[in-house]
């Protein structure tokens, strides 16, 4: 393992352009001394931003190409064979960095990275996974969108990589695994979803059944596995009803004066949640199942969601996440 961490960054395909990459790249070097970075897009746009400090930690891959969120997505591919989403992820390919980050269109960056890196022997499928928090600790859930129907196979390989993503990360030594359905009881749901859940039983996973939507965030699971629509749902909904939660607080506090004070003495507690509440801070979908580790930033990504994400790949990096998948997958799918 290098003594440092270098990741690739696209910074040309997010929906805010090349400037908050940057920023979040520069807050990164700030916080991660053993952080290196590759800036993958336009010379002219990065040269004069980087501090004389930070030089010798940050390369420069030049182009100006970069695949647009309303491209066609198989034009693109075919076409734009130096994008700077590419060009990053055929860093990781050829082991100019441990990990690469974009921001730019999900489907692209899927199919691209899939292309170049191959997915993980074992693993038929890829899955889009992301760190949630609960009452207790964090979650990983998988899939959010990478696969809109599952086999009970790719389900199970899911909650195998979810699994060792926990173990790996050193969140925790035996990860409580739950699959997402419509009730509990081991009669209810998809034919996939209980022959999953068989699957499961009869493995080594700590499989401790299944999960209902209101149970998601109580702090007894660590992976929940779920097909690619059901999850991108969940996903989409928890940040709407995050987004309609902070509209009735501040509502509430502007209604009067006398909220508008309780809202003064509340700030520590109201800060406090804010906080917890802040998608920002859990920006940085891995797509698991690959070759290589592959950090999906939101598209509208600020400089501190960009920083959340290359610490995502950062930490996945160092704690040899890829070699972790593997292993597990030997182990559980071999069997």
């Amino acid at each position: 393992m290098p003594t440092s961490i270098t990741i690739a960054l696209d910074i040309m395909s997010g929906d805010n352009g090349p400037s908050p990459a940057l920023t979040g790249a520069f807050k990164s070097l700030d916080l991660l001394d053993d952080l290196k970075i590759i800036l993958v897009g336009d010379e002219s746009l990065i040269e004069d931003k980087i501090a004389p400090a930070n030089k010798n930690r940050i390369e420069i891959v030049h182009t100006d190409e970069f695949i647009k969120m309303d491209d066609d997505l198989v034009h693109a591919i075919r076409n734009k064979k130096k994008s700077s989403m590419r060009l990053a992820v055929n860093c990781v390919k050829e082991s100019k960095a441990q990990a690469c980050v974009s921001a730019g269109n999900t489907g692209a960056l899927m199919s691209i990275s899939k292309i170049i890196l191959k997915t993980i022997e074992g693993i038929d499928r890829p899955a889009i996974c992301t760190s949630l928090p609960t009452k207790k600790n964090f979650m990983q859930m998988l899939d959010l969108g990478a696969n809109i129907e599952c086999s009970a196979q790719n389900l199970f390989q899911f909650a195998v990589m979810g699994a060792s993503v926990v173990e790996s990360l050193e969140l925790s030594k035996n990860p409580r695994v739950g699959l997402l359905n419509i009730g509990s009881e081991e009669f209810k749901g998809k034919h996939e979803i209980k022959e999953a859940a068989d699957l499961l039983n009869e493995s080594n996973i700590n499989y401790v059944g299944f999960v209902e939507g209101d149970e998601m965030f109580s702090g007894n699971y660590d992976v929940i596995v779920t097909d690619g629509f059901t999850g991108n749902v969940a996903l989409k909904s928890i940040e709407g009803v995050a987004g309609v939660i902070k509209h009735f607080i501040k509502s509430e506090f502007k209604k009067n004066l006398y909220n508008k004070i309780s809202s003064l003495v509340s700030f520590p507690v109201l800060n406090g949640v804010k906080k917890k509440m802040d998608p920002r801070v859990y920006n940085g979908a891995s797509f698991l199942g690959l070759n290589g580790i592959v950090v999906k930033s939101h598209g509208s990504a600020d400089s501190f969601s960009y920083s959340n994400a290359i610490k995502t790949a950062y930490y996945e990096s160092k704690n040899n996440l890829i070699d972790s998948i593997r292993e597990y997958t030997s182990r559980e799918l071999n069997e």
